[in-house]
């Protein structure tokens, strides 16, 4: 197999990773029943114009009684419904609310016997999202959360290189995550101690954790160095420590400009992954040796079509119908949302 055909055959299957055991037999057949309970979260809007669009999801409705969720849901044409006949006529519920409500209502949906699509971050205490996790298992129940570069090819490609050792050791990763948030945004994410690092820094702490495990230490330094008169910290470090690597994670909401700065980049003893920008992916490898599809020295990675969160809801359906596990098991989910409220001095 070529290095492209190789490629696109990861990017392909990544989302179709298998646990070492099934899921129990499927539910039911064709098309799904999913509702959303709320539509407030930066990412719910689109994540409601997939789920109507797919041919695997029969989409049932937004349950949302806020200001915000009822005008987002009228900017999209759908007329909200109750919390009522969302439960009863979907098998699947996405919580797509307000941060501070996350852990809450797919506490409810689990309640309700719902597989459960929860945003990220899950929860702004580890106590709650252990009671998420022990719910799912307590039901029988999917929980999978909504971190959106999970499916991102240029990560695949890393993940993949890390695992078959083209990398050698790896001993240091490097984040970076940054934006320019509005003035109008930031009560909004000022709302939790760990401020942008909380929010958006999360996306590259599921990365790393995913990659490395579980850190033996990690120190957080979230500040607010902005020129606003608020408590955001937004201007953030994280060093997770593990035995024989470290991962720096910077993050920022003051970034001028109108492209964030974003990269990830893992260093081994035999080779470099550099993944900037993250999207759209590009994804640059330089190794010692032939390795693997990839050649000697440095190299660009062609790398297949992406588009967020397409993959996730298809590994989502395909795991309800029992037809394969979800790639990130609920306790790596639990270590992930530990990290993250670890990097954000939310203790």
């Amino acid at each position: 197999m070529n290095r492209r055909d190789f490629l696109a055959t990861a990017a392909a299957t990544n989302s179709l990773l298998l646990a070492s055991t099934l899921l129990p037999a499927a539910e039911g057949s064709g098309r799904i029943p999913i509702g959303f309970l709320g539509a407030t979260y930066s990412h719910g809007p689109d994540k409601i114009k997939l789920t109507r669009a797919s041919p695997e999801w029969d989409f049932v409705g937004v349950c949302d009684d806020t200001p915000a969720g009822a005008q987002i849901c009228k900017t999209l044409g759908i007329k909200p419904i109750s919390q009522d006949e969302l439960f009863e006529r979907a098998q699947v519920i996405a919580v797509e609310s307000d941060i501070r409500d996350h852990a809450a209502l797919a506490m409810r949906a689990l309640n309700a016997g719902k597989h459960v699509h929860l945003e990220k971050p899950p929860g702004a205490k580890i106590a709650d999202v252990r009671a998420l996790v022990t719910l799912a298992r307590e039901k029988k129940r999917l929980l999978q959360t909504g971190f959106m570069w999970r499916y991102n090819p240029g990560f695949t490609a890393i993940f993949e290189a890390v695992k078959q050792g083209w990398l050698g050791d790896v001993f240091l990763v490097r984040g970076h995550i940054s934006n320019n948030l509005p003035p109008t945004r930031r009560v909004e994410w000022s709302e939790f101690r760990g401020g942008s690092m909380f929010d958006l820094g999360s996306h590259l702490v599921d990365a790393t954790v995913r990659l490395l495990g579980n850190p033996k230490s990690v120190t957080p330094f979230v500040r607010h160095h902005g020129n606003f008169e608020d408590s955001l910290k937004d201007n953030n470090v994280a060093v997770l420590e593990y035995p024989r690597a470290t991962a720096v994670i910077v993050n920022t909401a003051l970034q001028a400009g109108t492209s964030p700065l974003r990269s990830f980049e893992v260093l081994g003893t035999k080779g470099t992954a550099t993944l900037q920008p993250i999207e759209p992916p590009a994804l640059t490898l330089e190794l010692t040796s032939a390795a693997g599809p990839y050649k000697k020295g440095t190299q660009q990675v062609p790398l297949p079509a992406y588009q967020r969160y397409v993959a996730d809801f298809a590994e989502l359906a395909a795991a309800v119908r029992g037809e394969r596990a979800l790639s990130v098991s609920v306790d790596d989910e639990l270590l992930v949302a530990e990290a993250v409220l670890q990097v954000s001095d939310m203790p």
